[in-house]
């Protein structure tokens, strides 16, 4: 008799298009469809939302980036299937980044979606506050990577008046982890995976061997941590963790936020887990050599597939570097692999022996 996961993944994955940008609504399996949205950023081209078919209305999981051309894209898509804006009963989104919560508020507004994130989403949420800037907490979180002229330049970055258009708050409910969403003809499976942001969640269809996996998993990216106005403190731990998740339950068909669906969560887990591994082994070796903060580790070492050097990396990218190689320092300490003690209000880290 096939085991749970030989079934899972012998489930059939309807033909997806060569490019996973393609507008439209393409069917993943029956019932559900997947939805690129063009996004307005350099590097990213689109995010994936997917719709599912119900007999109490459709259901929607992310929601994208909050402009005329997200709905004008959204309601091709869903009239391509045979459906009206207005079905979209609920949406449940992953995470509050504006390319998977912002949508999903105006839906609220014009049509009356309700809309459901993560609980631990929360401390930016209703912590958001652009008179504070664009990025508050990364600033001082900067100075203790030793890093005080790109804390400076972040702390500049402009509060542009599109910001300030953008729709965000609370949402209608929050999403507790191990909460089960029971619609008509299916079961959601809710469970919190921090790490990409403090209150990223994962969707599971068990029964059809489907995971939306938001930015937690994705087959060709590997997530940044913490990158959220109020980030946690040990963002890589929780993340680790979260993958680690992952590997206990059955395998699914990925269905993610950017990139194609594939055929193994699980496979792709491995992969992250092995690239932090192997990350943390190189954070060790530069700390060993003498590199003593956070920012100049950062600067020892290659950045994205072009292996690109960090001050050549726009800004935020530089930003986000730098604090990812902080929590890898932070789980090294907890590891017993480096100490750190404070100077001058910089961490500086020494190899243990």
């Amino acid at each position: 008799m096939a085991s749970l996961q030989e079934h899972t993944l012998a489930l059939p994955l309807l033909e997806q298009p060569a490019d996973w940008t393609e507008p439209g609504a393409h069917p993943v399996v029956d019932h559900v469809y997947r939805i690129p949205l063009t996004l307005p950023l350099d590097g990213l081209a689109a995010v994936n939302v997917y719709l599912i078919e119900d007999d109490d209305g459709l259901v929607l999981i992310d929601s994208g980036w909050a402009r005329p051309e997200t709905e004008k894209a959204l309601v091709e898509a869903v009239q391509g299937i045979g459906h009206r804006l207005e079905d979209i009963g609920q949406v449940i989104v992953t995470h509050a980044h504006w390319d998977h919560y912002t949508q999903a508020l105006a839906l609220r507004e014009s049509i009356g979606s309700q809309v459901r994130v993560g609980w631990e989403e929360r401390h930016t949420i209703e912590g958001f506050d652009l008179e504070e800037g664009v990025w508050p907490r990364q600033v001082g979180l900067l100075l203790e990577c030793g890093a005080p002229e790109l804390a400076a330049r972040i702390a500049a970055v402009p509060v542009e008046q599109s910001d300030r258009d953008m729709p965000f708050g609370p949402p209608d409910a929050w999403l507790r982890d191990g909460e089960r969403i029971d619609l008509a003809g299916r079961h959601l499976g809710i469970r919190a995976t921090p790490g990409h942001t403090r209150g990223h969640v994962v969707v599971a269809d068990q029964a059809a061997g489907l995971l939306f996996s938001g930015d937690h998993v994705l087959p060709h990216i590997t997530p940044s941590l913490g990158f959220e106005r109020s980030p946690e403190r040990y963002p890589l731990r929780s993340y680790l963790a979260s993958l680690r998740l992952m590997r206990q339950v059955p395998d699914a068909l990925l269905l993610p936020a950017h990139g194609p669906v594939t055929r193994s969560v699980h496979t792709r887990v491995d992969q992250l887990i092995a690239h932090h591994e192997e990350r943390l082994e190189e954070v060790l070796r530069q700390v060993a050599s003498g590199a003593d903060t956070a920012h100049s580790v950062a600067r020892a070492l290659p950045w994205t597939r072009r292996r690109r050097r960090l001050d050549d990396l726009p800004v935020v990218h530089q930003m986000t570097a730098v604090l990812e190689i902080d929590a890898h320092l932070d789980v090294l300490a907890q590891q017993d692999a480096v100490t750190w003690q404070r100077v001058d209000g910089v961490r500086r880290f020494a190899a243990v022996a």
